[in-house]
């Protein structure tokens, strides 16, 4: 059978009917978002979180992908993507694909899901539809906590429209001067200071004894809307109207040409909020011709840049649902477990004086010398390992020296705080806080200070290129010898996102990994040109090169009468070299699995090019951000995980590190993980060879099987200690 498939020869791989586009293929991951606040499998406070994600995917969405694309139309660019598509043809399908969408999600708010709150004590209601006690309240309110803060803004010939501030609500509001029977228009911006909604007090709304009651409020702007006579005085309100302005936010910074990179993203950040151009305009579908002419002139906007909403602009602000007091219609919460492995380490307390002091206990480096420890989060606690490991090498008297890299962290970090405490403790720290990790470029500038603050030496990573490699590197004295311990990981050093985002990570002593990262961290800080190491793949140095060979090596046993078997889990899958490299494993009759969350290009099962490769996406209560790397290799079985997706530019434009997991208990357990996953028929979805996606459905509840639930069980199964409640 393999001699009758065509060779590569025989294909030509650059047909962009072989390739989906991004952008498109990106659509499909949010719509596959959607579903979870679409489906009534999901408990409903869950599906307005849904519901809010799919918004706020698509604010950054625009701020970035539809800007970009934007900008190449306005360059004249007609530069073709792999799929055969100009910049000027993808925002004519982004427009075309996307309104359904938002269509739909604002109808199943507006007409499925506000009533289903209704039921459950929770209601959203529109302020035409309150009693007159309620709106004298509200006008109370109002005086009190809201006027003061509003600032109409006139537009006139003396009065020039005005900024509207990214992401921003706003009523655009036409009044009439009764003297000159003009009429004028004024913008007013709902304030993001204040909650999006304005709860009213029970003795207020004096709920039904014989309901159920947990909430009644109504949206801030309506209350900013029937109130606005306060604002003009001696006029007339003809009418208001909301809209949303979503701007071009990504940062592009001539690193080169940068002094300071520091203060270069700082002048980025500064354009960012006040000056770059509007690239989306959503409005009130009930929104008269005038005024959304008027507001699409002086945006700079055309008609493909303006969506009509029916409802409720700015779902993302739906995250405030999940605050109320109604534990019945969330998920079930569940423990984070401390690792079998740790369960005896030592914890560190506040002592006196002279710092922490350690409870009973073993320490974390004698439990790493006797093995690799493969942690699992969140099913396994984030504090009770990384973190530990981390805040345990800044008080450990032996450890010289800590190494890391820090490309998001929360906003009260214990890493950090760890970081400072190991140099106020003389251990010699050098921290590579990544700048330019979007949307946290200024968190990280204020960690970056506080760090050097505290003699952390702060570096920000290499001219032309991201650093998004996950790793730690402890240098330890013991006895006459030095030994070095790491933590290589898929996910970032943030206590808070641990909590929600799937990731894997290996904590060991090995020696040719610790020799490795010495030599990465001197790659990152300091002039090295390596390019040989023992273990790990590195990018942009080794990484595609190694990953393209362990491909064709696969295909190589297939042709030479073996089998090969590739199951590869990641975040995204775009890289043309990667996707022709595995079309050609596949036409050698390699059976590859992929497991890819978000944005997939490669097209499976298309008749002698890509039929034995299968593409699903798990989409579930928690993010799936780890990735694994599986190859056969004719029973010599190799297996990695790390930092990098297969995207161009993960391969070519950042620092990225993967590692090989070779301890054969924790290879096995990383085979039980993919196999899982590739079992999920209750959140996983199939990719077909026309680009949509199919979700699985067990043939019975009883039959279900999600992979989350079936890791949070076995975390807790293996766990004989009280888990620790995230």
């Amino acid at each position: 059978m393999i001699q009758a498939m065509p060779s590569v020869s025989t294909v030509n791989f650059k047909d962009p009917d072989y390739y989906f586009n991004r952008e498109l293929s990106w659509l499909a991951f949010n719509q596959r978002v959607l579903h979870e606040g679409l489906d009534d499998r999901t408990p409903l406070l869950e599906r307005l979180k849904f519901l809010a994600i799919f918004c706020s995917n698509l604010d950054e969405f625009f701020m970035v992908r539809v800007a970009g694309l934007k900008q190449q139309v306005e360059a004249n660019v007609t530069k073709l993507t792999a799929d055969g598509r100009t910049p000027s043809q993808q925002l004519k399908e982004i427009s075309k694909s996307l309104r359904p969408l938002v269509y739909q999600q604002n109808q199943v708010f507006e007409y499925v899901l506000k009533e289903k709150l209704t039921e459950e004590g929770i209601f959203l209601n529109d302020y035409v539809d309150l009693s007159q006690e309620e709106r004298h309240y509200l006008h109370r309110f109002y005086d009190d906590h809201i006027f003061p803060v509003l600032t109409p803004l006139a537009v006139d010939p003396s009065h020039p429209f005005p900024y509207i501030s990214n992401l921003s609500l706003n009523l655009g509001v036409v009044v009439r001067d009764p003297d000159t029977d003009e009429e004028l228009f004024a913008r007013v911006k709902v304030p993001p200071t204040l909650p999006r909604f304005v709860a009213l007090p029970e003795d207020v709304c004096q709920p039904d004894p014989n309901k159920p009651w947990i909430w009644t409020g109504v949206p801030l702007e309506q209350v900013i809307a029937h109130n606005l006579a306060s604002l003009f005085p001696g006029m007339i309100i003809q009418e208001c109207h909301l809209f949303r302005v979503t701007r071009n936010a990504d940062i592009a910074v001539e690193e080169d040409e940068a002094d300071d990179l520091l203060l270069a993203i700082e002048e980025e950040l500064r354009k960012r909020r006040v000056g770059k151009s509007a690239v989306r305009l959503e409005i009130n579908a009930s929104t008269p011709k005038n005024i959304r002419d008027r507001l699409m002139t002086d945006l700079g906007l055309e008609e493909i840049d303006v969506y009509d909403i029916d409802g409720l602009l700015g779902l993302k602000d739906l995250f405030f649902f999940l605050s109320l007091p109604a534990p019945h219609l969330k998920d079930e919460p569940w423990a984070s477990v401390i690792p079998p492995r740790l369960k005896n380490v030592y914890e560190l307390v506040d002592g006196d004086e002279n710092g922490r002091v350690q409870q009973e206990g073993v320490d974390i480096f004698s439990l790493i010398r006797q093995g690799d420890i493969l942690v699992h989060h969140p099913y396994q606690s984030f504090s009770a390992s990384v973190q530990q490991f981390i805040t345990q090498a800044a008080y450990d008297p032996h450890v010289l020296t800590i190494k890391m890299t820090l490309y998001r962290t929360s906003g009260d970090s214990p890493i950090v705080n760890a970081l400072i405490a190991a140099a106020e403790n003389g251990k010699q720290v050098a921290v590579l806080v990544e700048l330019k990790a979007r949307f946290d470029e200024e968190n990280n500038i204020n960690w970056a200070r506080k760090l050097e603050q505290y003699g952390v030496h702060v570096v920000y990573g290499l001219v032309g290129l991201k650093t998004h490699t996950k790793t730690v590197l402890v240098v330890r004295q013991e006895g006459p010898d030095i030994r070095r311990y790491v933590h290589i990981g898929t996910g970032n050093y943030n206590p808070k996102t641990a909590k929600l985002y799937t990731d894997l990570g290996l904590i060991t002593c090995r020696p040719e990994l610790g020799n490795d990262l010495t030599n990465l961290f001197n790659f990152l800080t300091g002039y090295s040109r390596q390019k040989d190491y023992q273990k790990l793949l590195v990018a942009p140095v080794n990484m595609r090169e190694r990953m393209v060979a362990m491909i064709e090596r696969e295909a190589d046993h297939c042709l030479n009468g073996g089998t090969g078997r590739i199951v590869a889990k990641m975040n995204s899958l775009v890289d043309t070299q990667i996707i022709r490299a595995l079309y050609a494993a596949s036409q050698a009759g390699v059976q590859i699995d992929l497991i890819v969350r978000g944005i997939c290009c490669l097209r499976p099962g298309v008749e002698n090019v890509s039929e034995n490769i299968r593409v699903i996406s798990v989409i579930g209560r928690l993010l799936e951000h780890s990735r694994i790397f599986y190859f056969h290799n004719g029973g010599e079985e190799e297996i990695y995980i790390g930092s990098a997706d297969w995207m161009s530019r993960n391969l070519t434009r950042r620092v990225e590190a993967v590692v090989p997991v070779e301890q054969p208990d924790l290879k096995q357990e990383l085979q039980s993980i993919l196999g899982i996953l590739l079992a999920d028929n209750r959140q996983a979805w199939e990719l077909q060879p026309d680009g949509t996606y199919v979700q699985r459905r067990p043939a019975s509840p009883e039959q279900s099987q999600s992979a989350q639930a079936i890791f949070t069980a076995q975390a807790i199964a293996e766990s004989t200690e009280d888990p620790e409640i995230r």
